[in-house]
Order: structure tokens, then sequence, then C-alpha cells
């Protein structure tokens, strides 16, 4: 595991250069039976994507949630966010917070700060109450910031936060880079 870990990290620290992606791209299945993705075949705008895995939260041994699939945004040099309906997300355990901010494309988000049993994670999670018309599949879901939370996991696989605290993607065996977020690449 620890190799994973590893790998992943010194691939999400990358350079940028003519095509950043470039020498990342790999073929074939990662080490979590899932096909390899570069960050930059991603679309620009951003699109969506529905998937059948397990989305796990989990903060001071509370699950916070616990889904069998989700909505994936994916965007160019940025690793997956992952939205989760609420169905599927202890609702209790989200309280609001006054933070907001606006993404082009996807309209204003509202964020939440997760109560686990004592332990306070401010802002972890956001969602888009009323996205774009685009957007609109992801209404109400909860995305989750991997930096703010103790354990995120993909099927079984222990999510790796994306670099810096801008972005919210999750970093899993099968996503290469370099990816946005890491100091020096918001340039991008």
């Amino acid at each position: 595991m620890w190799v994973v870990m590893e790998d992943m990290l010194r691939r999400i620290t990358g350079h940028h250069d003519a095509d950043p992606g470039a020498a990342e791209r790999r073929s074939g299945t990662a080490p979590n039976g899932k096909p390899y993705e570069s960050v930059w075949d991603y679309p620009r705008p951003p699109d969506l994507e529905t998937v059948r895995w397990r989305i796990r939260v989990i903060h001071n041994g509370v699950v916070i949630a616990d889904a069998p699939e989700a909505v994936r945004v994916l965007e160019t040099s940025q690793p997956p966010a992952y939205y989760v309906d609420p169905v599927y997300v202890s609702m209790v355990r989200l309280r609001s917070s006054s933070r907001g901010s606006m993404c082009e494309w996807k309209g204003r988000a509202a964020y939440a700060t997760i109560e686990a049993d004592g332990e306070v994670a401010p802002d972890a999670c956001w969602s888009y109450p009323e996205p774009t018309a685009r957007f609109a599949a992801i209404a109400g879901f909860w995305a989750f910031y991997a930096q703010a939370i103790d354990e995120c996991y993909l099927d079984d696989e222990r999510v790796v936060p994306n670099p810096g605290s801008f972005y919210g993607g999750w970093m899993t065996a099968q996503v290469t880079g370099p990816v946005k977020g890491a100091p020096g690449t918001l340039h991008w």
C-alpha cells in the first residue's frame, strides 16, 4: 500500500510543460482495478459521470457518508471531486457554514462544517443547492475535502487528498497528474 501511495504522491507533484500529462499518461489497469486516467484528458468545461463505486467519509471514527454510488466531476488538471446524494450522508453531522464560493461552471457553492462526537472539521464539505443547468444532476449533493477529514475511501482504497486547499479532488491509484493545487500550480 505504501508503494502505491508514494507513487501517487510522486505523480501529483510533477512539473508543468507543454503537455503536462504526457509523462504521466499510462495505459492499462491501475492497482485498484480501474483503468488509468490522466487529469489532462478530462474535459474543459468539466463533465459529470455517475460511478457505481462506494464512497465512504469517516471523521473521528464517525461515518459521515456511505454511498453505493456518486457523481464525479471531471475537469482538466484536477482529480475528480465526488458528489454524494444526501440520502447517504449523515446530515445531522453537518452544520451550515457562512463560507461560500462561486464556480464559473457549477454556480454558487454552500459549505458545511462536520461535527463528529466533539471533533469539528470546519468547511469540510460543499454543495451546489442550485447549480447551473449543465450540473443539475448534483443539486444538493455533497462533496468532501479529503484534506479536512480523517478518512475518505473510494471502494476500499483510501484517498490521497488533492494537494493544496483550494481544490477538493480525490487522488486514487488510477488518476495520474500532475494536478493543480500544489504551490506554484494555480497559474496552469
